[in-house]
Formats: structure tokens, sequence, C-alpha cells
């Protein structure tokens, strides 16, 4: 009796530890939708020059787009079909989403999103010699990275890391690669990327030089200790300091945030957890100005307040796996934030979309700290310049923004931004490596009526 008591007893305590979630705090459940319910991934947003706002699922066997923008009516938009494949990621660039899979033969799907929002349209599937899957994709700028697969040395399974050029949306160019570790995911910063070597050597992060998209080489890399396995990785405003995911189930996943103000000595700052929970596993953050969006699996979408970087505060969670909190691969896997509305997307493994919005009890904590009085372009540096040059640019209110580049004729030659910009300051590099010298304009343009055009000169 006394044996059976103890065991009781003990059952109660695991119990409460696995299911000791509390209550939803601080969030509002917008929409659920679960049309496709044969298994989602990953997802990603895209908010359009109209202001309307869509949600990009990954399906078992497609994309699907979600039109958001209506909170009374969220609803299903189009779906493109897809290779089957339990994972699927995307990013967008311009009016285009970018979809990848590790399926058979799925190479890269360019979708046009200029017809939202009635429809969306394939226009290509894009690929190149030996290359047929993606494990993940990461855009910056008129850059793809993608992400293991087969995307380096002609084909075969090394999961390296190879650099598309969408200058031109619709025709991708590729660019140089980076075959030194598997890449599971990247985080690119200023023509840095910080690679996710979740395998090897084990569990580092690299650090490569990108300015050159046809040379990339490596400036530094450290062990992603304890627990090597970084999933992916994002970076505060206060670019001291990076944030790792380690997706592991035992021990279980820990968010870890890092000093990395010298390269040759990174070291661990603090690892967080979700409010109550010390058993869920976490799998992706996504940083907006001062908040943190996590995907943290079976414990749903976790919000931080980063205005110290250092000391990650938990703010605000909507649990979109309520069934339990075990360390197991299930429940929450991907989020997004809109800068604009303040929405915030999930994808849940087996229960599909979810759109939540941060409750009124939480304000004036997703602001950039150092907001722009005035819209204005800064000339180039250097200028002239030998094949990159950076550009920066100010944005006091949220904007939908194109930076482009003509030559001389008034012909466009590059396209460096097309998309919505939360306020704040800006820089972008632009790689004229396969342009002739001469001059050359940029204009930025914003829907707010802001347009201003710079000379600049390529001398080779």
């Amino acid at each position: 009796m006394k044996k059976t008591i103890l065991f009781l007893f003990a059952l109660i305590i695991f119990a409460a530890n696995v299911y000791s979630q509390l209550p939803n705090q601080n969030t509002i459940l917008l929409a659920n939708k679960d049309e496709h319910g044969n298994g989602y991934s990953a997802l990603w947003g895209y908010a359009g020059p109209n202001g309307r706002e869509y949600a990009i699922l990954g399906c078992n066997n497609g994309t699907a787009f979600y039109d958001i923008t209506d909170t009374a009516n969220i609803h299903e938009v189009d779906f493109v079909p897809g290779v089957n494949s339990g994972w699927r990621e995307m990013k967008v660039f311009s009016s285009y989403a970018y979809v990848v899979s590790e399926g058979t033969n799925s190479r890269l799907q360019v979708i046009a999103l200029q017809y939202l929002p009635d429809s969306v349209s394939l226009v290509a599937t894009y690929s190149y010699s030996g290359y047929t899957k993606t494990h993940s994709i990461s855009q910056s700028g008129p850059y793809l990275y993608l992400h293991g697969g087969n995307v380096t040395q002609g084909g075969m399974d090394d999961g390296g890391l190879t650099i598309l050029d969408i200058t031109n949306p619709t025709a991708p160019v590729k660019r140089g690669s980076w075959s030194n570790f598997y890449v599971h995911d990247s985080r690119i910063l200023n023509d840095t990327i910080y690679a996710c070597n979740i395998y090897d050597p084990p569990g580092t992060i690299s650090v490569i030089n990108a300015a050159n998209k046809d040379n990339l080489t490596n400036i530094a890399s450290w062990v992603n200790n304890p627990n090597p396995f970084p999933h992916n990785c994002a970076i505060p405003n206060d670019r001291r300091f990076i944030y790792t995911t380690d997706e592991t189930s035992s021990p279980n996943g820990k968010l870890k945030v890092w000093n990395k103000s010298n390269l040759n000595n990174v070291t661990l700052v603090t690892t967080w957890q979700p409010t109550n929970i010390t058993t869920a596993i976490v799998h992706n953050v996504e940083i907006y100005n001062n908040l943190a969006v996590i995907a943290h699996y079976t414990a749903g979408i976790r919000i931080l307040d980063i205005s110290d970087p250092q000391a990650p505060q938990e703010i605000a969670w909507y649990d979109t796996y309520p069934a339990h909190n075990n360390a197991q691969f299930a429940g929450c896997w991907g989020v997004f934030m809109f800068p604009s509305s303040g929405k915030i997307i999930g994808s849940n493994i087996g229960e599909g979309l979810f759109v939540i919005k941060i409750g009124s009890a939480v304000t004036g904590i997703a602001g950039n700290s150092s907001i722009p009085e005035k819209f204005s372009l800064k000339q180039n540096y250097p200028n002239p310049f030998n094949p990159s040059t950076s550009i920066e640019y100010n944005i006091p209110k949220s904007s939908y923004i194109t930076l482009k580049v003509y030559d001389v004729l008034g012909r466009q030659v590059a396209l460096l931004a097309d998309e919505f910009k939360p306020a704040g300051s800006y820089k972008q590099t632009f790689d004229a490596g396969r342009l002739s010298s001469g001059i050359y304009y940029y204009t930025l343009s914003t829907d707010n009526g802001f347009s201003e055009t710079k000379k600049m000169i390529l001398n080779k």
C-alpha cells in the first residue's frame, strides 16, 4: 500500500511537470485554419504594397496562402501544389515567394504574389546542375541562401550553403557556395552569414564573409555548448548579441543568448525556457525590434521583451498544442510577426495556421528605440566603388519601400529592396560585380510619397 501511494505521488509530480503550463497570457486568438490536415511545417508572412497581409503556410503537398488582413474574414486565397515533403520552407522578396523542400526533385518554386488578394501563380521552378532539394532557405536583400539537401558540391547531399542572386526576381542566378560543414539555417547581417552547423563539428555557429557573393570566406566559429545543436539564430538590435535555438529532446533544447562582440571569444550570457515549463523543446526564434517571437514546439508561441537583450523577459504566450509540454517534436513549428498590425502567425504541425495578436495589457514594447525623424536617402559609401558599396536610408514610419538602381539610360539594372519595412534605419549592400564601369543612379521610393535619387560611380 505504501509503495502504491509513493508511486501515485511520483506520477502526480511528473504530470504536474509535463502539464504545468499556465493559461494563455496577453494574447488573443484571431483564427485557427486547418484545411490541409495532412501535416504542416514552416510559414512566413507577406505584407503587400496595398497594406494587405498574408500568411504563407507549408503543407505536406504544397503551399497555402491566407489573407489575414480582415480579422473577421481570415481565409485561404490559393494553394500551390508541390512535391510531398514533411518539411517545406519559404521566404519572400519583392512580390514573389520562394519555396523549398526536401522532397525529391522539389527544387525552388518561384510564386508570383502580384495577383493577390485574388490568387497567386507559380511562375518558375528553378534548379541548377546537381541541385534538386533544400532543407531551408534564408533571404537578405536580393539574395537567397539555400541550406542543406544537395545545394552544393554538384548534387551531393553534403548540406552546405549556396547563394542565389534574385536581382531579377523570376530568374535566379547561382553565385557562391560554402561547404565546410552542414548548414541547417542561417541569419545574414550586412553581408555576414551566421550559419547554424547543427551536426558539425558538432554544433558550431560559423561566421562567413559574404561581401563577395562568388567567394565566401570564413571569419570565425564557436561551439554552441552546452548541448550543442544550433537549429536557427537571430540577432537583436544590439548587435553585440545573438540568440540561438537548440533543437534537442534529451536534454530538451533551450534558447541561448551569446555575446559575440569579440568573435574570437564568444561567451554564453544566459539561457531561457518558457514560464513554468522545463520540458518543451525550442525550435525557431525571430526578432522584431524589442520583441523575440519563438516557436517552442509543445509550448506554442512565446513572446519575449528583449529591450535588454541579455535578460529576455516573457510577456505573452499562446499554447497552440495544449495536450502536454513533453520534449517531443510536435506543436508549433514556425512564427512570423507583421510589423504594421502586430499580428503574429504560427504554424502547428498537426493543427495548421494560428493567427494571434498581443493583448492590450502589453504596450510600448515593439518599437525601435532609434526611430529617425524624417525620410532620407544617404550617399553610398564608398563612392566611387569597386565592385560593392553600401546604401543607407531612413524611414520614420512603417512603409512599403523600393530601392532600385538605374543606368544612365534610365534602365533598371538592380532591385535591392521591394517590401514592407518597419520604421528604422537600414543599410543595403549593392554588388555591381556583373556591371560595367560607369555612372549609375539609385532611387528610394515609399508608399508615403517620398522619393529621392542619388548618383554613384562604379570604377573597375
